[in-house]
């Protein structure tokens, strides 16, 4: 009886071609929009733990205090003790080491004199060491526009925006001018090895990336990091993980009492997130919601439409003596095949639009120019099961 209702349609387009263009294209909208949302709100999530606060985020109480400071005087110290527990204790995690820091470029010319200066927001990650997770996770190999990355001590990275405000080019010396743990001027030669562009406007405006070990040297930090931050191997924030790894690592190893002790946060509890993260979670589901509820009603239209001209239909079936819920069953089942394949064909239109925006994404650059946020500058879908 199916079968002779698929035929039926198949042999009668004016019946079930338009309910099928409708069911269609509302399922090719509402996939498209569901990748689209979690693309969009992951990639906010995706580029903070990357480039900012890790899943989980281990400071000194008094650096946390005062982190939009970068107060590197309160850096964490005996870090080698740490990793080791760090290691030891949560093995699901990959933990790295972070330095930051601001600072003065200096650019000199061919006489040795200040030929270009800007201000410069720094950051000291292992860029040498033999399998050096930081490189892919930050995306540097991507990013790098001209140049190479630093294999040897003494190089660095810039944002290529800033090197072309400075005429600075790979090969060129530069000189960074910080000031130390220890209150003390720091002047440090670096050669540009080359210069990235990551589509975060707060990396791309005026970075230099250097190699933690010359960072430590540079800033008197043998043995501390400002920030240790680690990441969940499988890849993939977990929140409700996270939080509660990082409760019991503060009930453990942190002393309220002392302003040097450490203290874990989760990603959430940084920049703002948890807030985000709430909302993230809803926000798709309740847009798609929406979105079906309006096609549904326009489906309903276009059935009552459709209904009031096979008046004459249901009339004859019923006067040659079928039964009034025989008819309304066989209308409940043409109804489920238009469902059906509109669904199919709407979910693999879907897809495919949804696939090439995640390959090629949105670049939204002009409108992220002076964002603080981190956060990709191409937008791009995410296929999830």
């Amino acid at each position: 009886m199916i079968w002779f209702f698929a035929k039926g349609l198949v042999r009668d387009p004016s019946r079930s071609l338009f309910p099928i263009l409708v069911v269609s294209v509302g399922t090719m909208l509402t996939v498209l929009l569901q990748t689209w949302l979690s693309g969009v709100l992951g990639d906010v999530v995706r580029s903070n733990a990357n480039f900012s606060t890790g899943h989980v985020k281990i400071m000194s109480r008094a650096y946390a205090e005062n982190q939009s400071q970068v107060p590197n005087d309160l850096a964490l110290l005996d870090v080698k003790k740490w990793d080791d527990l760090l290691v030891r204790r949560y093995p699901d995690f990959l933990w790295v080491h972070r330095i930051r820091f601001g600072g003065l470029l200096d650019i000199p010319d061919a006489a040795r004199e200040t030929r270009a200066q800007g201000p410069v927001v720094g950051m000291a990650i292992d860029l040498t060491s033999p399998g050096a997770s930081e490189i892919e996770r930050m995306g540097i190999r991507r990013a790098l526009v001209r140049g190479s990355i630093p294999r040897r001590p003494g190089e660095a990275l810039i944002s290529e925006g800033f090197s072309k405000k400075l005429e600075l080019d790979p090969g060129d010396t530069a000189t960074l001018i910080t000031s130390t743990v220890h209150g003390s001027m720091s002047l440090e030669n670096f050669t540009i090895s080359g210069t990235v562009h990551f589509g975060v406007a707060p990396m791309d405006r005026g970075a230099i990336i250097i190699d933690l070990a010359d960072g430590r040297r540079m800033l008197d930090m043998s043995d501390a990091s400002g920030e240790i931050l680690g990441y969940d191997k499988t890849g993939e924030y977990q929140d409700e993980y996270a939080v509660n790894l990082s409760r019991e690592f503060n009930r453990e190893y942190s002393d309220e009492t002392d302003e040097f002790s450490p203290v874990m946060f989760p990603l959430r509890q940084q920049n703002d997130l948890g807030e985000y993260l709430d909302l993230a979670q809803h926000v798709t589901s309740l847009i798609c919601g929406i979105f079906v509820m309006s096609m549904s009603i326009v489906l309903w239209s276009v059935g009552l439409v459709g209904g009031i001209r096979r008046y004459g239909e249901v009339g004859l079936r019923i006067a040659l003596g079928e039964e009034k819920g025989r008819v309304y069953r066989s209308m409940l089942i043409e109804s489920a095949l238009i469902g059906l394949v509109g669904s199919v064909i709407g979910t693999g239109l879907g897809l495919l639009a949804a696939w090439y925006l995640q390959v090629h994404g949105i670049d939204l650059s002009w409108m992220l120019q002076k964002s603080s946020m981190m956060m990709s500058s191409v937008y791009r879908a995410k296929i999830t099961w």
